[in-house]
This record gives structure tokens, sequence and C-alpha cells, in this order.
């Protein structure tokens, strides 16, 4: 017999994030960053899928930030109990809670190496709305690239001066809205960007890094890290101000993450990126960076009752 349960306790939480790990390994969170990422979302859903009081499946779904017109969903199925109505089930389940919150739209990402999911998606009224390329940098035993940056700019890490909050969140109002995908989403205030970007569970002012020209703030890139994978960083935000865009900015930003990253005895660093996103991706590549998992991210209908 299928049972769905909305998570009632830590106890729950604890079973739907290990039916997630155990599909999305390579993107495995620990129990406090779940718990620091609902806490900056406007409202969340979490539902367990037991197949005889086995846990065979989960679906968490959020009402983030920056979107108002659609929710966010990961649904996982373990792979020997695909085919058996679990994600149907859990399709229907996250459906009725959107559509008591007035929205018609669901966006889910499907990894782009997992054409089953994208198959049984499409079949159901999903769209892709856009692809992000993942890419992966082996920094074991490397000797890491020359950090120069350009004539007149700093780099340094936040930890050495958190005053400069305020001018990073200026560069983030410029970078967001110049990303592929991202130009309808709705920028946070400074104080939720604060809270709910830069000190997450998975944010270290030391793993952040800052450019400077003068007294102007004009990038910076951070790191989002996990317990749960503590060889790997993942490169969250590379953004820079569009007047100093083109000038090597960014590459003295990302090679000082690589240089943090080898001193701090890190093995791999991944991102991923809108695959119309060429500049950056043309300095990942330049950099070494190879191709890993990418995500499909599709947007469709609620279930029909």
């Amino acid at each position: 017999m299928l049972e769905l349960t909305p998570c009632a306790d830590e106890r729950d939480e604890q079973v739907s994030l290990d039916v997630y790990n155990a599909v999305w390994p390579h993107a495995a969170f620990t129990m406090d960053e779940v718990r620091s990422f609902k806490q900056s979302v406007r409202a969340h859903h979490d539902v367990v899928a037991r197949l005889d009081r086995v846990p065979v499946g989960s679906a968490l779904t959020v009402l983030v930030p920056h979107r108002s017109d659609r929710v966010l969903t990961i649904v996982t199925v373990l792979a020997s109990h695909r085919r058996h109505g679990v994600g149907t089930a859990l399709y229907a389940e996250l459906s009725a809670w959107t559509g008591e919150r007035g929205l018609a739209e669901i966006e889910v990402p499907v990894l782009d190496n997992d054409p089953e999911s994208l198959a049984y998606a499409t079949r159901r009224g999903f769209f892709e709305e856009r692809r992000e390329l993942g890419v992966v940098l082996d920094v074991t035993g490397m000797e890491p690239p020359a950090l120069v940056p350009p004539d007149g700019v700093e780099i340094l890490s936040w930890a050495e001066r958190p005053e400069l909050a305020r001018g990073m969140y200026e560069v983030s109002l410029e970078a967001y809205p110049d990303i592929p995908g991202f130009e309808d989403d709705e920028l946070e205030s400074y104080e939720d960007w604060l809270a709910h970007d830069m000190q997450g569970s998975g944010d270290l002012p030391e793993a952040t890094f800052v450019a400077v020209a003068g007294d102007e703030v004009i990038g910076y890139a951070k790191f989002a890290l996990t317990a749960a994978r503590p060889t790997v960083a993942f490169h969250d935000i590379s953004g820079v101000k569009r007047a100093w865009r083109g000038r090597g900015v960014a590459r003295a930003l990302k090679t000082a993450q690589i240089h943090w990253a080898i001193e701090n005895g890190f093995t791999q660093l991944h991102t991923r990126n809108e695959e119309r996103n060429e500049p950056i991706r043309r300095l990942n590549a330049s950099l070494g960076y190879r191709p890993g998992i990418g995500r499909v991210y599709l947007v469709g209908p609620l279930a029909t009752p």
C-alpha cells in the first residue's frame, strides 16, 4: 500500500532527506542545511512516500522569495521503485498544496543525464525553460593559476572586510538580472538577501571573495559548502558590475577561490552555468573546468484532480 505523509517532525524530515540524498548523491545535503534553506523560503511542504511502510520517495515544494508566480519542487523516487505510481502520487499531492495557494505552475529540476524523468515530465505537459550545464575542476595536486587582479583592483575575503556587504548587494542587483533565465526574478531587500544568500549554514565569509576598486565593490564570488560533501566546494555566484566586465575581474575572483580551496583541503570544485551564459562558460573552460552533471529546469501545470 502506498502512503503519503507530510513531514511532521525532524524524524520525518530526515527520512525525506535520506531519500533525496540516495537519488542525488552528487548534490547531497545535511539536515542543518535543509533547515537553513527552509528558513529562507516563504512556505514549504515536505512529503514522504512509503510503500508498505518503507520510504521510497519524497517531494519538497517551496515558495521561493524571488518568484511569486510558481512553486519550486524536487521530487525523488528511488530507482528500484519507479514505475509503480509513486511519482504520480507525489505530483498529485504537491499540486494540491500548490493549488491551495492560488498558483498554477510548478518548476522542477531534472538531471540532464536522466532521460526517464525528463520523458515522464514531458508527457505531463512540462516544458524546458532553461538548462544549466555542469562543470567540475579537480584541484588534487593542481598548481593554481597565478592571481593577477586588474590594475587598481584588490581581491580580498569578505571575512577581512565585513562592512563590504552593502557593496556586494549592489553588485547582485546588476548581476542576477543579467543571468539568462533569471531576468524575471524578484530581487530581495538588502536585509533578506543578506540572510538568505550570504548567511546560510554553507556560507562562510572566508570562502567569499570581493573585488574592490578604491572604495567601490565591483564584484564578488562565493562558495556554497556542505558537510555532506566535505571535500567539494560549489561555486554559488560570480558577479561583476557591468562597467567592469571584460577586464579580468571575474577571472581574478575565481582564481582566488581556487587558491583558497586548495589551501583548505578541497579536491573538487563544482558549478552549473546557464547554457546561454557564454562569458562564464568560456572563463571556466579556460581555467580547466570539465563537463559534469547538469540540470534541466522544467515548468508545467498542476496535476489534474
